[in-house]
């Protein structure tokens, strides 16, 4: 039998930090809480966040602007770009090409399963 390892999953994060920005602008430890309270199965932890969250302001794919309204030290508020929308449809595009594929598989897997004789 094979030893399942837990493994960290940043392939997707900047999909879904992109998505979580579509829904609303917000900080980075909201943006962290959100993908790890919704989406469970994504097992970043908030240093891969932060990197991301830099990598897609340097891709032009977010922005951000200060907030100094609450009493502590500032938040860098991220909003999605038109190139971060753009991202998006490629992203929608790469995941449903990727179900397709792992939905072959899981298929013909079903179809010979009972040949193998293992």
């Amino acid at each position: 039998m094979i030893a399942k390892k837990k493994k960290k999953q940043y392939r997707h994060l900047p999909a879904f930090i992109l998505l979580a920005l579509a829904e609303k602008p917000n900080h980075g430890g909201e943006i962290f809480s959100i993908l790890t309270k919704q989406m469970p199965i994504i097992n970043a932890d908030a240093g891969a966040v932060y990197r991301t969250l830099q990598r897609l302001e340097q891709e032009g794919e977010v922005t951000f602007a200060w907030d100094t309204s609450n009493p502590g030290p500032a938040k860098k508020i991220y909003r999605l770009t038109s190139a971060g929308v753009d991202r998006l449809e490629y992203w929608r595009e790469d995941i449903e090409m990727r179900i397709s594929i792992l939905d072959y598989f899981i298929t013909k897997y079903s179809q010979i399963k009972k040949d193998l004789h293992v």
